[in-house]
């Protein structure tokens, strides 16, 4: 029997044997799974490399694709100064329709000095709704008028996990953090399935041209973070529209599970209607962890940390809900069958996560659950020693120290940086860790994400937790098969291996060998998925 494609006159990184580091010449695909690796077998269809590098499929543990897409159509805020960010609102409201929002996202208030104000906003639009996302997805800003149809015009209101922000005569600045968020939800949510169906196409087409071939959704149905209550439809619709350009698994958000009702023998706890859970689905589209948020943002100082920040002395940030609240959540989730994928940045936060998957699993074991803390962006190093004791996945996202590592480095000092998103401890620590990027949170190409990972130096140039560094063999190894394990699919994917999918990305040049400072610069010049050419150059 013919192969259908063969790929021959190639550098195949293997990611298989000592060390992950076997290259191939070769590797042949029939149907959607690699049939030979290193064999020129006959084959319907040849293609010679001419010695490109082919590698698996790049995977982004921990993305949102379906806001990613919809930023695409939005206002870009990721600017140099304060004024050129009024600038751009100005331009933007000079050209919508009356009654239209000005909506933006990506602002970093460590990059351009300062939050935007309702009075700059006002100043600027003219008095139009303005609604702008913090690049970390935490926080936004909100204009005068939106102000007024939320009832803060001029005193704020408790939200519990969340804050008003208000100057010092008590006047709303227009800041929103975390789940005061909601409150602007309310106007805006839920967003169309034929809209969504739109975002998740455009984001995945962006993907393609990465090298991206699966990628998991941090959050659908529910929570600040969540486009509308029947997400999953959304994706489903892409997938039959043939629309849906990626492998994707779906985290579904804490808020949007319930009390199950069956048999009394069935202890269901909580889940979707039907008992629907973790695992549902198959390679192109499924069901993963529950999502459950525990605190905020390191740069924008609303992570919980167990000391201040360095420099906000006296502040360290908080949790979004009671910890007895988010510990039960999380007990629920896991007693129910879910896997549990908990957003935990600051060590205070992940210390209530960890103790909350210990009690989990001593009350109720569960074998190799591979329960998750997405970012684990500030970890001592006892904590590094109690997640691989526990099997617990760390989720961190490399290129955090390129685009705004800056910005955690005021936040942490220097005592602490490499505290920051770490990954040489954890892989000496014996944990199988992903690449992921929490797009659009930062640029989400996977080669920026594995050029910091490897270099550990801020945009600026500043060194963030060198000793964190790892190699660009070991990075290409998260971003494929550490990314394939966080999701129990290390048997499908990660590597390439006779029998597993044929989810490629053909580079000009070599991650793991060529020189650190260029790793960024490597150009993808084809992508398969299934064993089908998805993109090229």
């Amino acid at each position: 029997m013919r192969a259908d494609l063969l790929l021959t006159n190639a550098r195949v990184r293997t990611l298989e044997g000592p060390g992950r580091a076997d290259v191939a010449r070769s590797v042949a695909v029939w149907r959607d799974r690699i049939v030979a690796v290193d064999e020129d077998v006959p084959a319907h269809r040849v293609v010679d490399l001419d010695g490109a590098v082919v590698a698996p499929g790049f995977h982004d543990a921990h993305n949102h694709m379906a806001w990613f897409g919809q930023s695409l159509e939005e206002l870009d805020l990721r600017l140099p100064t304060l004024e050129a960010l009024y600038d751009a609102v100005a331009r933007r409201a000079r050209e919508l329709p009356e009654g239209a929002w000005v909506i933006g996202a990506g602002y970093d208030e460590n990059k351009i000095g300062a939050h935007p104000t309702r009075d700059g906003l006002d100043r600027a639009a003219g008095g139009r709704r303005v609604w702008l996302r913090h690049t970390s997805g935490h926080m936004c800003v909100a204009s005068s008028a939106l102000l007024d149809d939320l009832g803060l015009a001029d005193a704020a209101v408790d939200v519990p996990g969340g804050r008003v922000v208000v100057d010092a005569a008590g006047r709303p600045t227009g800041l929103l953090q975390e789940q005061a968020q909601h409150l602007v939800n309310a106007l805006v949510l839920p967003y169309p399935v034929t809209g969504l169906v739109d975002a998740i196409e455009r984001a995945g087409q962006v993907y393609l041209s990465q090298g991206l071939t699966s990628v998991v959704e941090a959050g659908v149905g529910g929570g600040w973070i969540g486009r509308s209550p029947v997400e999953v439809a959304a994706y489903q619709e892409a997938r039959a529209q043939g629309r849906l350009p990626v492998r994707v698994e779906l985290m579904v958000a804490a808020d949007a599970l319930r009390r199950l009702e069956g048999h009394a023998d069935d202890d269901l706890g909580i889940g979707l209607d039907l008992g629907i859970r973790t695992g549902l689905g198959d390679d192109r589209l499924r069901l993963g962890p529950v999502k459950i948020f525990s605190d905020g943002s390191l740069i924008g100082h609303t992570c919980a940390l167990s000391e201040e920040f360095s420099d906000t002395p006296g502040e360290k940030g908080y949790l979004q809900d009671d910890a007895e609240v988010l510990r039960t959540r999380i007990l629920d989730a896991h007693r129910s069958g879910w896997r549990v994928a908990a957003h935990a940045i600051g060590d205070a936060a992940i210390d209530l996560v960890l103790d909350s998957y210990e009690e989990a699993q001593r009350r109720w074991p569960r074998a190799d659950v591979r329960h998750r803390i997405e970012h684990f962006g500030v970890s001592r190093p006892d904590q590094v020693a109690r997640a691989a004791a526990l099997g617990v996945v760390p989720v961190p996202q490399g290129r955090f120290v390129g685009e705004i590592g800056d910005g955690m480095l005021r936040a942490l000092g220097p005592a602490r940086a490499g505290w920051a998103y770490r990954y040489r401890s954890l892989l000496d620590a014996g944990i199988v860790v992903p690449g992921s990027s929490d797009r659009p949170v930062v640029d989400g190409t996977p080669l920026r994400g594995i050029h910091d990972m490897v270099n550990r130096l801020t945009d600026s140039g500043q060194p963030c937790g060198p000793e964190e560094a790892i190699t660009g063999l070991e990075a290409l190894t998260a971003y494929t098969l550490g990314s394939a394990h966080a999701s129990h699919q290390e048997h499908e994917r990660g590597s390439i291996a006779v029998g597993k999918l044929a989810d490629l990305v053909v580079l000009d040049d070599d991650p793991a060998t060529v020189d650190a400072g260029v790793i960024r610069d490597i150009e993808v010049l084809r992508t398969f998925l299934g064993g089908e050419v998805v993109w090229q150059a």
